[in-house]
């Protein structure tokens, strides 16, 4: 076979992500906070941004109607399949229309981030938060803040601007007295890195003393006076073991109260039956012994600061209007606005003196002009995605939670003609402001469970919400069985499966109807 050489043309279309489609996809995922955050440091960087305190027309959209009644007929805006910008809903706009550049792009996968970590409470420790019958009292002041003084006494300027005392701090200081130095110091500071918010050991002796690279026996002499430190209860491996250190240093610890302790699912579930067999104790005693359990901390830990909460702040506002609809527009408190100041980049234009000057100079109105195009762009299609969510989510904010509509990413994407992932990056960690609260916009996005009729469907969240208010409303002589529930549903149109139920019963934090009859009887 003879081998040669030759040159052929090839047309191909093909989506190039460059470095700017790939940061205004990002801005997309980024609500009002992040995005502030972003610009601030564009603002560093870059001499031809300024920052707009005002400005001139808002961005707001207006929706109106129940999506049932398909207002999307009326506006050519909502046409499916239609790629129009949001100017219609949005009067004139900011910028001309021919500035703006779709940021829709078919790129699945990208910045993903993981979920919130799974919770590490013993089901007894979330069965006693849950059950004021059988929980317990939190202790140390009211919230993580303390009580607030409204007589007058101010507690002085240095009081209110020092920084909060954490957990490690206050156990370091206890340390260095305790243990001054040597091995043994050493320890007891990798022991205290150890511990969770709530103050409890997270590894045992063993697996840290592999970590230090120490005999165990080392490390548990260390814990064993560590335990001792204040407040009683950290360096505890469980719930047990740190009611038992409170109960220790009370006098308390008596056999009864260790084969208590020993059983606190039993005390969860509210079954007095056995937990007077095992602890050889009458009614009588059994009552002070758990009131004495509720006066304790389950949770030492929390008494003392640690990382601030980020307040939850909506990225968008929600109104109603006098004629029934709706009014949106992005929060104006935090939606950072920013210009290019075309003055300053002429007058430093004019005193360029060399060629990387001059390009540099460049570099940075490009950039400054991308920037403003893809923050107005940002929230247009923001504002677009609210609008149709808005819509077909009326019922909701009407009435409630009980007309909930199921919904999808894809339903919005094609109502507004967008790809799905486009509308999955809209909606990630971003809040809408309602008057029916605070809400974030995946948790408008539920599945659909069909009605009895087969007519229709309802969305799951309106499911477990009527679960929860059947619950709610049962009393200690009439407790509902999963199958029971099952039948309220079905009278209510629902059509759903018992082991359904029980999954969200479960996912509720709410407990079996033995668990419910126990617990309802022990409070009487």
């Amino acid at each position: 076979m003879a081998l040669s050489q030759r040159l052929d043309i090839k047309l191909s279309q093909a989506l190039v992500m460059t470095p700017q489609l790939q940061q205004a996809i990002k801005l997309l995922q980024l609500n009002n906070i992040e995005l502030g955050a972003f610009v601030d440091e564009e603002l560093l960087q870059n001499p031809l941004l300024v920052r707009a305190e005002e400005r001139d027309e808002p961005l707001t959209a207006l929706a109106t109607g129940d999506a049932g009644d398909d207002p999307r007929g009326q506006d050519p805006a909502f046409e499916p399949g239609a790629r129009t910008e949001l100017t219609e809903l949005v009067g004139s706009g900011v910028m001309p229309d021919s500035e703006h550049a779709p940021l829709d792009a078919d790129i699945a996968g990208m910045f993903e981030s993981d979920g919130p970590a799974p919770s590490q409470e013993t089901p007894a420790q979330r069965e006693m938060d849950l059950d004021p019958g059988l929980g317990f009292d939190a202790g140390g002041p009211v919230g993580r803040g303390g009580d607030m003084n409204f007589d007058g006494d101010d507690e002085g300027f240095e009081a209110r601007t020092s920084e909060a005392t954490t957990l490690a701090r206050h156990l370091e200081e206890q340390i260095a007295v305790e243990i001054p130095e040597g091995i043994e110091r050493a320890i007891a500071t990798v022991l205290a890195g150890l511990l969770d918010e709530n103050g409890y050991l997270t590894m045992t002796p063993a697996e840290a003393a592999q970590l230090i690279g120490i005999d165990t026996t080392r490390v548990e002499a260390v814990l064993t006076r560590l335990k001792g430190l204040d407040p009683t209860g950290v360096f505890a491996r469980d719930l047990a073991e740190c009611l038992g250190l409170q109960l220790a240093e009370r006098d308390r610890l008596d056999p009864a109260m260790q084969a208590l302790l020993a059983n606190l699912d039993l005390l969860a579930q509210g079954d007095r039956t056995r937990l007077k067999r095992v602890t050889g104790v009458d009614d009588e005693d059994l009552d002070d012994m758990i009131r004495e359990l509720r006066a304790l901390d389950p949770r030492p830990g929390l008494r003392f600061s640690a990382d601030p909460l980020q307040t939850v702040v909506p990225d968008i506002l929600l109104r109603p209007r006098p004629d029934g609809g709706w009014q949106i527009e992005l929060n104006p408190e935090t939606l950072p606005r920013v210009l290019v100041d075309h003055a300053y980049a002429t007058t430093i234009t004019a005193q360029a003196k060399s060629k990387a000057e001059r390009e540099y100079i460049s570099e940075r109105m490009q950039t400054a002009s991308w920037l403003v195009k893809a923050l107005d762009q940002r929230a247009r299609t923001i504002l677009k995605v609210g609008s149709e969510l808005v819509r077909q989510q009326d019922g909701f904010f009407a009435h409630g939670i009980r007309h909930l509509r199921p919904l999808t990413l894809r339903d919005i994407a094609d109502a507004i003609g967008m790809h799905e992932s486009t509308v999955s990056r809209v909606t990630a960690n971003k809040y809408m402001a309602t008057p029916r609260g605070l809400f974030e916009l995946k948790f408008f996005f539920t599945a659909a469970i069909a009605t009895a009729d087969g007519s229709g469907s309802v969305s799951a969240e309106a499911v477990r919400h009527r679960i929860k208010e059947l619950i709610d409303g049962e009393s200690a002589d009439a407790i509902l069985s999963d199958d029971k529930l099952v039948e309220l549903l079905a009278a209510d149109g629902i059509d759903i499966a018992r082991r359904t139920v029980a999954k969200y019963r479960e996912g509720m934090g709410i407990g079996s109807s033995v668990q419910r009859r126990r617990a309802k009887m022990a409070r009487r």
